[in-house]
């Protein structure tokens, strides 16, 4: 069997990714989710998450040893410089977890699902790109349902992501998301046919 080429399926907060990705994984395609990879690398007893409560203290620690997303969240939004320190250390370690997930693949492509796969660098890691887009009236109101989140919350979320057009520049592939589950699954199972069909990414 040819080892699986990767498909990097990226797209804005509130666009649909995780909808979409269910939709391929019920299909059978092998999936990592840079987000739990990167859950993964701060769990208690991993080294990473030592350094980040020795550089940002006990307060981003909940009581029970586990890392306090939101505490840390609200401490690098504010400091560029600070984000940038957290991704320098992050994202080695979670591109060490992704391609070791994506090494033992059974299906014949296999996705890495990331918000961030344009501006982390991890669509060099990928053949090919699926961008799922939305219109941002939709991100906003499906990420405050979701997440509980002001709109404002929101808009500093997607000021942090890439430009949409950015991620369209890089995307060999676009999945408007802005219709029902029922045709979203119809969309998938079109575009899984058709990455069957390729070989590396590559008709």
């Amino acid at each position: 069997m040819s080892t699986p080429w990767t498909l990097g399926l990226t797209g804005g907060i509130g666009s649909g990714k995780s909808a979409v990705a269910q939709c391929f994984t019920e299909l059978g395609v092998s999936l990592i989710d840079a987000d739990h990879a990167a859950r993964w690398v701060v769990e208690p007893g991993r080294p990473a998450l030592a350094q980040i409560a020795e550089r940002f203290g006990e307060g981003v620690l909940q009581a029970d040893g586990q890392l306090d997303r939101a505490a840390l969240r609200d401490l690098i939004f504010q400091d560029p410089l600070q984000r940038r320190w957290l991704e320098t250390l992050l994202h080695p370690l979670i591109g060490q977890e992704i391609s070791r997930y994506l090494a033992s693949a059974q299906s014949p492509y296999a996705i890495l699902v990331s918000p961030l796969l344009i501006e982390s660098g991890q669509h060099h890691i990928t053949q090919r790109i699926l961008v799922i887009d939305a219109p941002e009236h939709l991100q906003v109101q499906r990420t405050m349902q979701r997440d509980k989140a002001s709109a404002e919350q929101v808009q500093a979320i997607l000021q942090a992501q890439a430009k949409r057009d950015e991620r369209l520049r890089h995307a060999h592939d676009v999945l408007v998301n802005d219709r029902d589950l029922h045709w979203l699954q119809g969309e998938v199972e079109r575009l899984h046919h058709f990455y069957l069909t390729l070989r590396k990414g590559q008709p």
